[in-house]
């Protein structure tokens, strides 16, 4: 007769299997850590590779070289992301002394209109140049350091291109290796867990990029009636800054606020607020409900732990990887409970 009961025993058992995925995953995550420029790069590929499928696929069918395909297609994308840091970076570069100057403007208004309770604020405006230039110190003291992260960045940026144009062309490559691999006669399932996850990444990219393309172009065209200025580099921000849900849109639209306030005053700046946020409320309420509930279903609350799970473990680059990962995951489960449910 055992000593424990059935339903005492099956807890331990599930307790012990979440002990070791949760040990695995830890090992995992570490050993990421420990290799991270050769993992990212293949994260990034990986991204890239389920974002641009239909440039080169339609390439491919209107009769060019696999080769050639895969090369045209990481041109363009070089061409777009270079223009689009430009056109923002300029942007900023320009409007940088007016957003100063005008968050100094406003916090003398404050200051004047709540006395001692704006009087913090005010200094922090006029003292913004020396906090800039006391941070730039210490960047220059720390310039090998800076340079030796500028020049990593740079090697998984290249290599993350050069895996995108081997993942498009060898793609089919990739199926036969892993069906090769497969232990037994596990090889239809590995496969058919591979697509689901690369689908639920597709999905993903494609989604968020119509999505982040609808945003940017209506955030444009509000801040071009405004007439505030760098507006098509502020919708360039707005494209580029959505890959990473919630946090994104914040940081853009603070950012194209912040430039209305510095030229245009504080009634556009107020009108730029207003239009951001129609914006995120269309995205929120029609965009997200219509397009990624038919290529991702995770709720908001994963994201938003997704979100911040990856931020804990990799910063900015985690933030943006974490929720195609988890979609990716969701796949894989979804894949299993189908067969399961098929079997059962």
């Amino acid at each position: 007769m055992p000593l424990l009961p059935d339903p005492v025993r099956r807890f331990a058992a599930w307790c012990v299997v979440l002990l070791l995925v949760a040990g695995v995953g830890w090992v995992a995550i570490r050993l990421c850590g420990e290799l991270r420029t050769a993992v990212v790069p293949v994260l990034l590929a990986l991204l890239g590779t389920a974002l641009l499928g239909p440039l080169y696929r339609w390439m491919v069918r209107a009769k060019l070289n696999a080769s050639l395909a895969a090369a045209l297609t990481c041109v363009a994308v070089v061409a777009v992301v270079g223009g689009a840091v430009y056109i923002v970076v300029a942007a900023l570069v320009d409007t940088g002394d007016q957003i100063i100057a005008s968050l100094r403007d406003a916090a003398n208004a404050v200051a004047r209109h709540f006395g001692a309770a704006g009087t913090g604020l005010d200094d922090l405006a006029a003292n913004s140049r020396k906090l800039l230039e006391k941070f730039g110190g210490t960047a220059v003291s720390n310039v090998i350091s800076g340079v030796s992260i500028v020049g990593e960045t740079i090697a998984i940026a290249v290599l993350a291109l050069l895996l995108v144009f081997f993942f498009l062309r060898d793609s089919h490559r990739a199926l036969t290796a892993l069906r090769t691999l497969a232990p037994g006669d596990t090889a239809d399932l590995m496969e058919a867990m591979a697509r689901r996850a690369f689908e639920a990444i597709e999905g993903f990219m494609r989604g968020t990029t119509l999505i982040a393309l609808i945003d940017a172009v209506c955030i444009t065209i509000g801040l071009l009636i405004l007439r505030v200025p760098g507006a098509v580099g502020l919708g360039a921000l707005v494209f580029v800054s959505a890959y990473i849900p919630y946090l994104g849109a914040f940081l853009s639209g603070a950012v194209s606020v912040l430039v209305a306030l510095a030229d245009r005053g504080f009634v556009i700046a107020l009108w730029a607020l207003g239009v951001v946020l129609a914006v995120q409320v269309l995205e929120g309420h029609v965009l997200q409900p219509a397009i990624q509930s038919r290529t991702v279903q995770m709720h908001p609350a994963v994201v938003m732990l997704t979100i911040t799970a990856g931020a804990s473990v990799a910063g900015i680059l985690g933030m943006l990887l974490a929720v195609p990962l988890t979609a990716a995951f969701f796949g894989v489960v979804g894949e299993l409970r189908t067969r399961y449910e098929e079997r059962s």
